[in-house]
This record gives C-alpha cells, structure tokens and sequence, in this order.
C-alpha cells in the first residue's frame, strides 16, 4: 500500500488537482465577473439608445388619412430603429395626451380653457446607427420638410451627452478588457509552472532512460487540459448561482442579459481555460526538458 502511495505520488504527470483548480477557477471567476459587467454595461447602452426618440408634432385640423400618410412616409424611412422589421413609432393624439396629464397632474385644463390646445404627435425612435449629432439635425431637419408637420424635437443636449459616455465607457472596457486578461494569463501560466516544478526530476529521468518529448508531454497536456475545462465549469456555474442570487435581489438584472450572452461568456471561459492551461504546460515542460541538472537544482 505504501509502495502505491508512493508511486502515485511520482507517477508522470501527477501534479496538484485542488490547489490548481483553486487557481485556475478563481482566475477565470474573476474573468467572468468582469465579462458579466461588460456585457451588463453594452446591454444597458444598447436600451437607453433605442430609447432615443424624436417628437414629431402634427398640423392641427389634419385629416385622418393626412395622418396616416405622414406615419406611413416616416415608417418607410431608414433612421427609424425596428424590431423584428416593426417601425418603432408611435401616434399619441391630443385627446391621449389631455388624458394623460390631467391623469399625472389632476387638474382639467381642457374644461378650464374651454379647448384642447395640445397637438397630436408621433414619437419615431431614431436607430442607434444614426444618432450621431450631425445625424440628427438632418433628420430633424427632413421631417420638417414632411407636409402637415408642424414642429420637431428632441433633446440634444441629452444625446450628446449619453454618445460622449458611450465613447468614455467603450475605451475604459476596452483597457480594462485588455489587462484583465494579461493578468489572468499570467496568474495561470505562474500557477501550472508552479504545480509542474516538483516534477522537473521526474521528467529529466524520463529523458535519461530513452523516453520521447512526447511521450514525457503527453500526461501533462492531458491533464492541464482536465484541469482548464473544470476550473472553466466550475467558474461559469459560480457566475450562474451568483446572477441567480444577484436577480432575487435586483429587480430586472436577467433582463439587461441574455441567455446566448451567458452561453457565449461560459463557453470563453471554457476555452481560455483549455487553451492556457495547454499552452502553460507546454512551455513549462519543454523549458525543464531543456535544463541542465544544475539548473534544475
């Protein structure tokens, strides 16, 4: 028994699990969680841009059908953003509107003055491919040239404010992104190193008694590689029972993701652990292999 001990103790390839795995999945824990602000953050953009309208207020007096041929000319119009090919616009007549207020604020103004004096109006959410600055004016400044349009209206100063901060936001992801995943490649890549350091004497033995670079490799890619793709479902199930925990407390969080998102972040992780735990290993062992026995001591 205690001569089986010991040779699974020595037997090729057997370095650390826990403490590897540890490393390895609080690494790419780690990953996640910026991954899940990443694609929180985009998300969040995303809404708050399709979300972007113009006020497009009508004529008094028009006709019904007046009506329908202005909102027939705007659906028809590139800017306008759509879901799942639906114009996003929306008509709202001053008797909605009257409705509306006297509803939020509680007083009648129409029995007051003795008339309606609001306009109808047709929201139109303009597609975030086209809210630069510039785009906008010229939008504004066709559909005025729209007939029976009376005014319309958005508020700049707002849309120049949230494209500045999607710029802002969109550089530090970036270098963020950048970084993190420096740190993490180097976190694992030090960590196998470490694990593969008390078999450095093993391997030099096996190349003294005639075995091949791959023979020596194979035990270890094998299982650097098991270790990568556990460390990886270990984190995307931390991440899950998280987000699980986080959306009972936060109401809407699952709404700001989406499942594919979620597969597509699990499945990175999955990857970055095979591909650095394999490519970690690697070069570990053909930098022992290459060792002098001085150097190993």
């Amino acid at each position: 028994m205690a001569k089986d001990k010991k040779y699974r103790k020595k037997k090729l390839g057997s370095y650390p699990l826990a403490s590897v795995v540890f490393s390895v999945t609080l690494a790419l824990f780690v990953m996640g969680l910026f991954g899940l602000l990443i694609i929180t953050t985009q998300n969040l953009t995303q809404l708050i841009q399709e979300n972007i309208e113009v006020q497009v207020f009508l004529q008094k007096n028009l006709s019904e059908n007046e009506v329908v041929k202005i909102t027939k000319i705007l659906s028809s119009k590139d800017y306008v953003n759509k879901k799942a090919g639906v114009p996003q616009l929306a008509l709202i007549t001053k008797e909605e509107a009257a409705e509306t207020f006297i509803a939020e604020t509680g007083e009648d103004f129409v029995e007051f003055l003795g008339d309606n004096p609001l306009r109808d109006v047709i929201t139109v959410k303009i597609s975030p491919d086209f809210q630069a600055t510039e785009n906008l004016a010229e939008i504004k400044k066709e559909i005025g040239f729209i007939r029976g349009v009376y005014e319309v209206t958005y508020i700049e100063n707002l849309v120049h404010s949230i494209n500045k901060n999607v710029k802002k936001i969109s550089y530090v992801l970036i270098g963020f992104t950048v970084i993190l995943l420096f740190t993490v490649v180097i976190l694992i890549n030090n960590t196998i190193k470490l694990a593969l350091f008390s078999q450095r004497f093993l391997i030099r033995s096996m190349q003294l008694v005639g075995a091949t670079s791959s023979f020596i490799r194979k035990p270890f890619l094998s299982r650097a590689s098991m270790f990568g793709l556990t460390s990886g479902v270990l984190a995307s199930a931390l991440l899950w029972g998280l987000l699980q925990l986080v959306s009972s407390e936060v109401e809407g969080m699952m709404e700001l993701l989406h499942l594919e998102q979620l597969l597509i972040l699990g499945g990175s992780l999955l990857l970055v652990g095979l591909l650095v735990g394999f490519m970690s290993t690697f070069a570990a062992i053909k930098k022992y292999m290459k060792m002098s026995l001085d150097e190993l001591y």
